[in-house]
């Protein structure tokens, strides 16, 4: 342990392109939680159906699952500094697209522009998280990466913030009467026309701004000295490093562990407004809720990064992982107030999982073949997208065996943290480097 302690988890050396990588961190974090909102803004702005509209989501796990190879393959061939620049370019071209979206108002080109805004997510993340774990002594790289990935979350929660405070309550469409009914619907197509331009002008803005900051840290990132850590001779090809990730069986569990961890933590976190509903509480105090859960979370993030200092990463992921099981099946056992709180603290115990199977995966991998590792692990993001509309299916059935649905559905989560206490377990005890 002492050994341990005398590395460094960031040296002096790579001090400046560390923080720099690591502001990226937010950034994304900010694109995940500014549009998570845009769904339901979208239904009533365009005057579509909800399955519509959902299509916002799609769009973005979309671009995950198409670009993150295509990510690895450039990042092999070039290098880091390069797949983070691609990555920027595309994240500004997507948001600025939003301008003409907005100005032609077309439901599609706002998810074309989304699309492509996630191309670059889905480089940043193919890149940044394996070049974080690069930038010093292996012994160290988990924790590494749970203090970079401990920036997410303040993206998260500014996203969250700038949604809530800048668009939403902004949104003419969303005002009601008395008795609690959507004005919007009951205008005249003429009223409506004047309203729709200016609430899609409201949800343009933020997106514009984003981008030209994006392009400022495109600039920085472009005139800095990075360090240089794929060799350009490399020898093996992208097909030998897939088949020996497809053998490799920590690798190829830990990527089925972030399939469902990512499923599980936008589940607990999608659902928590719908949970809180069941109890009386409106959606304005629910989400505050949400944003409770993201603040332990980041607070958890941080302590969990000092733990892994003493703490092997696979023992504290198996810990966690059946901690948040035990707080999951409060969820769906007991009801009430506590049965919230539970679900809110589930937070503290997911904080960890992301980064650590993610470091854990990649772990004795060459950089040949981290690189392609690491989209397969991106690409594991597309549980978001799955898992979620089974748990809004059984919600829709209003209560089942004298529970209620909404507290049942918890039942998914607490599978999905099942399978990661089991991969922690045999990461430690069979897949041993």
């Amino acid at each position: 342990m002492n050994n341990k302690e005398s590395v460094p988890v960031v040296s002096r050396e790579v001090l400046a392109p560390f923080i720099l990588v690591t502001s990226l961190f937010a950034l994304w974090g900010f694109a995940n939680d500014i549009t998570n909102p845009m769904v339901a803004a979208f239904g009533v702005i365009m005057e579509i159906s909800t399955a519509k509209a959902a299509l916002i989501q799609f769009a973005f796990y979309g671009g995950y699952a198409t670009m993150a190879i295509p990510a690895a393959l450039f990042v092999r061939k070039y290098s880091y500094k390069k797949g983070i620049l691609l990555g920027l370019a595309l994240y500004a071209i997507g948001a600025l697209l939003f301008f003409p979206a907005a100005k032609y108002e077309v439901f599609e080109f706002f998810l074309g522009s989304l699309y492509i805004l996630t191309f670059g997510l889905a480089f940043l993340e193919t890149t940044a998280n394996p070049y974080i774990l690069s930038m010093g002594d292996a012994r160290t790289a988990t924790r590494r990466l749970n203090l970079a990935q401990a920036f997410n979350p303040l993206g998260s929660l500014f996203g969250m913030f700038v949604a809530s405070r800048f668009i939403l309550t902004a949104l003419d469409s969303d005002k009601r009467n008395e008795m609690g009914e959507l004005i919007f619907n009951t205008l005249d197509e003429a009223q409506k026309i004047i309203i729709r331009s200016h609430d899609l002008a409201i949800i343009r803005n933020p997106y514009v701004i984003l981008g030209v900051i994006v392009i400022l840290i495109f600039i920085v990132i472009l005139i800095s000295k990075m360090p240089q850590s794929i060799k350009s001779d490399v020898q093996g090809s992208a097909i030998d490093s897939f088949k020996r990730l497809v053998k490799n069986g920590k690798y190829r569990e830990g990527v089925f562990a972030q399939l469902f961890y990512v499923a599980a933590q936008i589940m607990c976190w999608t659902f928590i407004i719908q949970y809180a509903e069941n109890l009386g509480i409106n959606k304005t105090t629910a989400q505050n809720y949400n944003i409770v859960a993201m603040s332990i979370f980041l607070t958890s993030r941080f302590i969990t990064t000092y733990l892994l200092k003493y703490i092997n990463s696979m023992k504290l992921l198996s810990a966690f992982a059946v901690f948040a099981m035990i707080t999951t099946s409060g969820v769906v056992f007991i009801e009430g107030m506590m049965g919230l709180y539970l679900l809110i603290a589930t937070s503290a115990f997911m904080s960890l999982m992301f980064p650590t199977i993610y470091g854990i995966a990649l772990n004795g991998l060459s950089e040949d073949d981290s690189t392609l590792g690491a989209a397969g692990l991106v690409m594991a993001i597309v549980g978001g997208a799955l898992m979620p509309i089974l748990q809004g299916l059984i919600i829709d059935q209003g209560s089942l065996g004298g529970f209620a649905a909404v507290n049942i559905s918890f039942l998914l989560p607490f599978m999905c943290f099942f399978f990661i206490a089991i991969y922690g377990y045999r990461t430690l005890k069979i897949h041993v480097n």
